[in-house]
């Protein structure tokens, strides 16, 4: 069997998975379905702790280290991340010699994805946020529904993964929602290196596209032709819920329409024609008020930023067209939408509030932690901050992620900072996929271009460095412009989330 066709069996009561590089968010949320679908895991992993820990110990399980000696006799499939390789890594060099069907994570989501009705949620911006929503509304919802997030979601009960109690263990199928037994799968799904290509969506949400991803999508039209090709994996007549306002997301739609005019195109956003028209109503005690043209109500997510109201939008779109999917009119559930919507309260690593704390001056500080990782997240991310906290100065620590990044958007991240009052730079994260000696950009370049667009830019290498400095900020007397206090934002794909942990500390 070639490694493209590699599936896991349908029933999977008792058969011995082994995952290597279990603690991966993906993997780790995979795991949780799969061990409740009845099957037996074993898992390796590197020793460093990481919030996936968790999730696999309240399973009774623990990450092994990696070894050829945990490929036991029992284990009839191995799942692996894409970070490790069949010829490099212990666990997979001994699954391969025995002959064991070893999937990538993503050839393991794709195989499960084909025996439900799956919906893919993917954009280079927001698959998180819109994941959370939607499975924090279908949860409110009576459809069986199942739904995998690429971080942990608060209202998920602090776990990857939500499973109504209506979903039944159905065979596999193709087709209507009868020959899929019936049930809904929900998951995030990524374009690096196309791994959504694996995934068997009969729904599509697109959020954005713009170049990211420089290492493997050198130009903005190979990024743009990936998510075309995953849009056209869609079957006759299969829904793209689409941003409007998107300007990547509409040209990818646009030119998949060109080769499947049978597709149901369904915007979304402040630009969309249609019951999803968007129209934002401001904010008022700490939420985002907005209406949707196809219901007569305000609706409201206690989320800040309009991007997260926009991801709201996506999600919305997605359940109503799931509730006439499976023969439910979507106007009788307005008022689950909405709790469903007030439920929502973000993901890890997501404006993730991680605490709240008075300052020895009295000043009250919110410590926020956000994965924005790309200069249009930072920027949409920091300006959502703005409208919401306006009595509030905003300090904000970011870390760039990948020297390739940092090197191809260095114009747009020394711009993205504008509705911060005070921005903090440190070395660049690099990623285990680059060489350094190959790139002429350090930190320090971010922090000279930094320094031409705003006025207030600082420089510590190491992150710890700068926690005396963030500390005796927080302490000057509040100016008349933030008579609330000050929101401290770590933000980026780094490590420099240990600088907000130090400051509660």
């Amino acid at each position: 069997m070639s490694n493209s066709e590699l599936s896991l069996p349908e029933n999977l009561s008792g058969v011995h998975i082994h995952f290597v590089g279990i603690k991966g968010t993906g993997m780790a949320a995979l795991v949780e379905i799969l061990f409740h679908k009845g099957a037996v895991i074993t898992g390796s992993d590197v020793s460093e702790r990481f919030y996936t820990d968790e999730i696999i110990e309240k399973l009774g399980l623990k990450a092994l280290p990696f070894g050829a000696e945990n490929i036991t006799d029992e284990v009839q499939y191995v799942i692996y991340s894409s970070a490790y390789k069949t010829d490099k890594n212990p666990d997979l060099i001994e699954a391969v010699s025995r002959g064991i069907p070893c999937l990538l994570y993503t050839q393991a989501l794709g195989s499960y994805s084909s025996r439900a009705y799956s919906c893919g949620i993917c954009g280079v911006h927001g698959k998180t946020s819109t994941t959370g929503l939607t499975g924090t509304i279908l949860k409110e919802i009576d459809l069986p529904s199942q739904i995998l997030a690429g971080s942990i979601i608060n209202s998920f009960g602090n776990t990857c993964t939500y499973t109504s109690p209506l979903v039944k263990d159905a065979g596999a199928g193709a087709g209507g929602t009868e020959s899929l037994g019936g049930n809904i799968f929900v998951a995030e799904t990524c374009e690096y290196q196309r791994h959504f290509m694996s995934f068997c969506p009969q729904k599509i949400i697109l959020t954005s596209v713009e170049p990211d991803h420089q290492d493997y999508y050198p130009t903005y039209e190979d990024i743009r032709s990936a998510f075309v090709d995953y849009i056209c994996k869609l079957p006759e007549g299969g829904d793209v819920i689409y941003c409007a306002d998107d300007k990547g997301a509409c040209d990818a739609v646009q030119i998949a329409f060109k080769k499947r005019p049978d597709l149901s195109l369904i915007p979304y956003g402040e630009s969309a024609n249609g019951d999803f028209k968007l129209t934002f109503n401001g904010v008022s005690n700490e939420k985002n008020q907005f209406t949707l043209s196809i219901f007569d109500d305000s609706l409201a997510i206690a989320m800040p930023g309009r991007h997260e109201v926009m991801d709201a939008a996506a999600a919305v779109a997605l359940v109503c067209q799931l509730l006439k999917t499976f023969g439910k009119n979507p106007q009788n559930y307005l008022e689950n939408i909405k709790r469903g919507l007030l439920k929502f309260t973000g993901g890890k690593r997501r404006s993730e509030i991680i605490g709240r704390f008075t300052t020895k001056s009295g000043n009250d500080v919110i410590v926020i932690d956000d994965y924005g990782h790309h200069p249009t997240a930072v920027k949409t991310t920091l300006a959502g901050f703005r409208e919401f906290y306006k009595g509030r100065k905003i300090i904000v620590d970011f870390m760039s992620h990948t020297y390739s990044r940092t090197q191809a958007l260095l114009k747009e991240f020394a711009a993205c900072f504008d509705s911060a009052d005070e921005v903090i730079l440190h070395k660049i994260y690099a990623s285990a996929r680059e060489n350094i000696a190959d790139f002429n950009i350090t930190g320090k370049t971010l922090y000279e271009a930094a320094k031409k667009n705003h006025s207030n830019v600082h420089y510590f290498e190491e992150i710890l460095d700068a926690k005396d400095f963030v500390i005796s900020e927080l302490e000057k007397p509040c100016e008349k412009d933030f008579p609330d206090g000050y929101v401290f934002v770590t933000m980026g794909a780094g490590d420099n989330w240990r600088l907000g942990k130090a400051i509660l500390n």
